[in-house]
């Protein structure tokens, strides 16, 4: 009973960590309106995106040890984002109101080079890390191209209020870097991987728990 009740819970677990980062994503999601400051969000919204990613789909996988896991992962969070999408706009907000994230081909890097390594642990933190910090912006900026422009869209649905921190100043964009994707990738690559190794450590304290 007590080996059901653990195995149980860690699957719980897992599903909460998906939820929570769809919660965080959701909150994250209204960057798009903050139109002066939208390059330094992106950034900062990918740099967090990309290492919840890392931390949640690695150790899912590491436990499982099944290449492809992490993908499955990835697309437990997009389907919850998706729905919570749904519920927003059926709320009256404009459809663009969260945009939802590109997890699903970083996780495939993930899992692929777990599965090219041998299912090498290591391998899966450092190079699997890198690929999911490098390719997460890149393919959310392609991801963000193909919708409405947010310049639009923050003009006819304007925020009745604003927080003191988003009063909107002089956009100051390309005065300290001129691209946000690269910017995002450089940071997104070397916090990645000792995220991704955080999650495989807490991987090895949960077969601890279950084993005591």
């Amino acid at each position: 009973v007590m080996v059901w009740l653990r195995r149980t819970t860690h699957y719980l677990f897992i599903v909460v960590v998906a939820v929570n980062s769809t919660l965080l994503t959701i909150n994250a999601g209204d960057y798009i309106f903050y139109t002066d400051w939208m390059w330094t969000s992106f950034v900062v919204f990918s740099i967090s995106q990309s290492t919840m990613l890392a931390v949640g789909a690695i150790y899912y996988m590491l436990f499982t040890g099944v290449p492809g896991t992490a993908t499955y992962y990835a697309t437990i969070m997009t389907i919850y984002t998706w729905v919570a999408k749904g519920a927003w706009f059926a709320l009256g907000y404009p459809y663009d109101f969260i945009a939802v994230p590109i997890w699903i081909p970083s996780a495939m890097l993930l899992d692929l080079t777990y599965w090219a390594t041998r299912r090498n642990k290591h391998a899966a933190i450092i190079i699997g890390g890198t690929l999911v910090g490098l390719s997460f912006p890149l393919f959310n900026m392609v991801n963000l191209l193909l919708i409405r422009d947010p310049l639009e869209v923050a003009f006819k649905y304007p925020r009745p209020t604003l927080p003191a921190y988003m009063t909107p100043i002089e956009p100051q964009v390309g005065k300290f870097y001129n691209s946000p994707v690269a910017l995002a990738s450089g940071a997104g690559a070397v916090l990645t991987v000792p995220i991704a190794a955080l999650g495989a450590k807490l991987n090895t304290w949960t077969y601890r728990w279950m084993a005591a």
